[in-house]
């Protein structure tokens, strides 16, 4: 039975300290704030970053090193036959190319797997591949488990402010003005690999409600299921914990009886929009967690 290791980066928003408890391992995604390099959860935790962020540092991503990549994959390889690794969506980096190319010299010890999903859809990943492994599956077996359900998942985003978008040159300038001054808050969602406009809403209430319709909508046409135990529930949010409680209870109104997880959305989405927003996915379950 082969020995497999479960990788993932950071965007999955596992810490380092639950990577251990859970018996995965993590990547830690690089940044670049004012041309000085800082790696997620190793030198900047979720505080400094935002404290940075709001002052109005200039923050810039980065695809994990390649020397640290694969410096990751030869020493978990050194105690594993195999290794599976869960990058970020490749529709929002291009990150995963780059290690499914670095992974064809590694004659399939090394299995990337490209199921288009970040934040807490890509944690839920991450543990069902764990699961997998210990139930004794290859590394090709589990990929090839996660393939067959990426496109079972839909994410939609509600943000407080447009200014990091405007910044991130996803808003023109006057566009960005003009739903400044009416207060809009847009809806984003993210279906497979793209980030895309979703509808607009005056205030965060509505925004909230679209949310949650488009939920319950994507159970039925996108999950093809009614049955809430087939599903995971999940929240992110952008240093807005207090506000993600509030939605919690809102949806489990919806959707009563569900688990609903909570996490800090992955700190490569959070620069591009900024502190205070909300998000919520839905997701078909491949295999029992718990």
């Amino acid at each position: 039975m082969s020995k497999v290791a479960i990788l993932t980066d950071s965007n999955s928003g596992i810490t380092q300290a639950e990577a251990k408890e859970l018996g995965v391992y993590v990547i830690p995604m690089p940044f670049y704030i004012n041309e000085q390099l800082y790696y997620e959860d190793i030198d900047l935790t979720q505080e400094q970053f935002y404290e940075k962020l709001t002052q109005g540092g200039e923050i810039t991503t980065s695809m994990p090193i390649t020397g640290n990549l694969i410096d990751l994959w030869d020493k978990l390889l050194e105690d594993y036959d195999q290794v599976v690794y869960i990058p970020m969506s490749s529709g929002l980096s291009s990150s995963c190319a780059t290690a499914k190319m670095l992974a064809e010299d590694y004659d399939g010890r090394v299995v990337v797997v490209d199921n288009q999903r970040i934040s807490v859809t890509q944690k839920l990943s991450a543990l069902e591949a764990k699961k997998l492994a210990d139930m004794g599956k290859s590394a090709q077996e589990i990929c090839d488990a996660l393939m067959e359900i990426k496109a079972a998942s839909t994410i939609y985003i509600t943000v407080d402010t447009l200014e990091y978008l405007k910044k991130g040159g996803r808003l023109t300038p006057a566009v960005a003005a003009i739903g400044s001054l009416l207060k809009i808050k847009p809806v984003l969602s993210i279906y497979g690999e793209k980030l895309d406009k979703f509808a607009m809403a005056r205030t965060m209430k509505q925004a909230k409600s679209i949310m949650i319709d488009a939920l319950k909508k994507d159970m039925k046409n996108v999950l093809h299921t009614d049955n809430l135990d087939d599903v995971i529930i999940s929240i992110a949010h952008t240093n807005n914990l207090e506000a993600a409680e509030k939605f919690k209870e809102e949806l489990l109104a919806e959707f009563p009886g569900k688990e609903i997880w909570i996490d800090p959305l992955s700190l490569s989405v959070s620069c591009h929009i900024g502190p205070g927003a909300l998000a919520c996915t839905v997701t078909k379950k491949l295999i029992d967690i718990n």
